[in-house]
Order: C-alpha cells, then structure tokens, then sequence
C-alpha cells in the first residue's frame, strides 16, 4: 500500500484523475443495484436480465472504433468532461423509467450512460502511459483497479440499503449528483498533456491501426489474452442467484449488494498481496487460479453465506488479472497507437463480457443450472491459461519492470 501512497504524492495528475475517479465510480454503482432491483420487481424474464447485463458492455464495443482516433487527437480534459455530462444526463432520466412500457427507454439510457463510461475509461487508461512507464505505470494500473473495486464494494453496500430503503429512484438521483461532483473536480483540475499531431483522417488512422496489428502480432494476442478477463461479467449470474435461492432469506436489494460487495473485497485485497509477487511466467497461475475459485462458488452457491465467502474468493484473483494483462499490453505497444490500441482492446473485452452476459441468460432460459453455468465461465480461465503459455512461447514480450 505504501507504494501506492508514494505514487499519488509524486504524480500530481494521476492523483487528481485518481479522486475523480473514486467518486463517479462510486456513483455508477448505486443505478446498477437500482436497475436490478427495478427488473426483479417487474417480474421480467432472465433473458431480459441478461439483455440489459450485456447493454452495459455492447455499447462500448460500438464506439470502440471511432473513440481510438478521437482518443488520439482530442484534448482528454475536453474528452472526460464532455463523456461526464453524457453520464449525468443519461443517469438523472433513469428516474422516468417506472413499469414494463419503459423497457425501451431503460435499453436506451444504459446505451448511452455505458458507452460514455466506456469511453471515459479507455480516454483514462490510453492516458497513463503517456504519463508514467514500468513500475509506475503497472501500479497506477493497480491502483485503478483497487479504486474501482473499492467503488464497487462501497457503491454496491450503500446502494444496497439505498434502494432497500429510499427506493431506486433516489439512487438514481444520488448517482447523478455524484457525477456532477466528479465533473466540478475535473473542470477544476490542471491537466496539461501533450496531445500528437496526427494529420491522417479517422479511414485513415483506423485502417493505419489494422497494419499495425498485423505487424506486431504480439499486440493483438495480448488483446486476445486480457478479453478473457471478460468472462467475470457475473451482474446477470448475480441477479439469477438472487431470485432462484436467496430471495426467500435476504431482500432483493441488499442480496444484490452483499454479493457483490463480498466479490469486491477480493478485488481490493488481491493485489496488495500478490501485486508484488505476479510476473509475466506467474500470471498464468493467476489465471489456473481464477478458474478454480469461480469453480469453488459454483460448489457453494446454494448457500447464501457460503457464497459470500467463495465472492471475495473469486474476487481476489480477478484485480491482479486484468491490471497485469492490460500492462503487458500498454508496455508492447507504441506510443502512437496508444488510444487506438487501447480502445480497440476495450472493444474485445467488452465484446467478451458482452457474449458472457448473454450466455448466461441464454443457457439460462434452456435448462442449464446456475451451477453448470458457473463452471463453464471458470473452465475459459483455464484455457486462457493455455493460450498464454503459448503466446510465451511464440512472441517476445516485454517484463513490465
């Protein structure tokens, strides 16, 4: 934790992008408890649950091609503010969303919240290796990841008793305030980024970027590599379990919290113990490891409060996984490709997270168990684990440090 401390005091940029970020992520967190509270209180069927699930990730697989090239030539504090007013916006109308009649207008909204989010994210994370390298850059990618997963824990609890007792749409309107907050401090902040001249139009920079991947294959398998990261997408295996074997024991609401407020521990804690330890030959036992920890919570979900325990479980291995994987990636790329890169990279692994949520509910709806579901999602971590032995083999990658 103390390197963490150290990298906040001598970074004045990352540490103002940081704070922002803990504060929207801490807002996103209490309309997507809403949202699944609101769909199990009509009623709807798991592949509605599992359609929605996927909206939050198939909207930024479809602006994941135009964002690289306006990630490349755009000032990024323009860029954020602009995504963050798109986010309150779109959060705020969620509260006109009231019965089935809506559907539609719930579809749309989260289309348009999850994209700006998105887009925010991959602008945030093409952002970081312009800024730090090696060391610095695979902590501020942790460091990241323990910032959205302390939001989720934080975000997911309150929301929890929120919702439990306010209703969903004061959550929705908690949210958007939190927004609104998260763009005063951006406004405010200095940011003074050097931004590339790039003279080629967006056919041109999309089509350069393609040439590219064929040039530097390692790239492109190291994408390949973080979209199974993707297969942790469990909000619609999460809301399945709530209504099949814990609405009888637990509210709604707060069963949805507590779940995924338990996986977040795990997310936050992991990597303050195996940060230090994780190599580029040792990532694939995080990855053997994480296919048996969601193996375990198949094992004990039946069981409320076991289930719990095998959330922080799987959590504990998922940080370290998707910090490490996207670094690898960061540091075997060039500079100039950063933003398109880094966004066509986001695109596979929400594609990944997408086919995952609706995988669920597909198999779902045809008579397989949350429990086979469970471990068909913990046996792609093992043959990601494959794939990388063989992308260790094949291509020379450099060590991050």
């Amino acid at each position: 934790m103390k390197e963490y401390i150290k990298l906040l005091e001598e970074e004045e940029v990352l540490k103002r992008l940081s704070i922002i970020q803990l504060i929207s992520y801490f807002g996103a967190w209490f309309s997507n408890i809403a949202i699944y509270t609101l769909l199990l209180g009509l009623n709807v069927s798991a592949s509605i649950i599992a359609f929605v699930a996927m909206l939050n990730f198939l909207s930024g697989v479809i602006q994941a091609p135009l964002s690289g090239p306006i990630i490349d030539r755009m000032k990024p504090k323009k860029l954020m503010l602009i995504l963050i007013s798109i986010e309150i916006i779109a959060t705020v109308s969620l509260v006109f969303v009231n019965d089935l009649a809506d559907l539609k207008l719930l579809y749309l909204l989260i289309f348009f919240k999850m994209a700006a989010a998105s887009f925010y994210f991959t602008t945030e994370m093409s952002l970081l290796p312009k800024i730090l390298d090696g060391n610095k850059l695979r902590l501020a990618n942790e460091l990241h990841s323990i910032i959205w997963s302390l939001s989720y824990t934080l975000g997911m609890a309150v929301s929890g008793f929120v919702v439990y007792w306010l209703g969903v749409k004061i959550a929705f309107l908690l949210d958007g305030m939190m927004f609104m907050i998260a763009f005063g401090l951006l406004y405010v902040a200095e940011m003074k980024i050097e931004v590339l001249h790039i003279e080629e139009n967006f056919i041109r920079m999309m089509k350069d970027t393609f040439v590219y991947l064929r040039k530097t294959p390692k790239a492109f398998h190291l994408m390949i590599l973080h979209s199974f990261v993707g297969l942790t997408a469990f909000d619609a295996l999460v809301a399945l379990m709530v209504e099949q074997y814990y609405s009888s024991i637990v509210a709604t609401a707060l069963a949805l919290g507590l779940l995924h407020s338990a996986r977040a521990i795990g997310l936050v804690i992991g990597p303050i113990y195996i940060g230090k330890w994780i190599n580029n030959k040792r990532l694939i036992y995080i990855f053997i490891a994480q296919g048996l920890a969601i193996w375990l919570w198949a094992y004990m979900m039946h069981n409320f409060y076991l289930s719990l325990f095998a959330s922080v479980v799987v959590g504990f291995f998922t940080t370290t996984l998707w910090s490490y994987s996207y670094t690898l990636l960061q540091k075997n790329i060039e500079k100039k490709y950063y933003g398109r890169i880094v966004a066509y990279n986001d695109m596979l692994f929400l594609s990944s997270a997408a086919f995952t949520s609706y995988m669920i509910g597909f198999l779902a709806t045809h008579s397989f168990s949350l429990e086979s579901i469970t471990v068909i999602m913990g046996s792609g971590f093992l043959i990601g684990a494959l794939y990388y032995t063989y992308i260790l083999k094949t291509q020379n990658i450099k060590e991050i440090a």
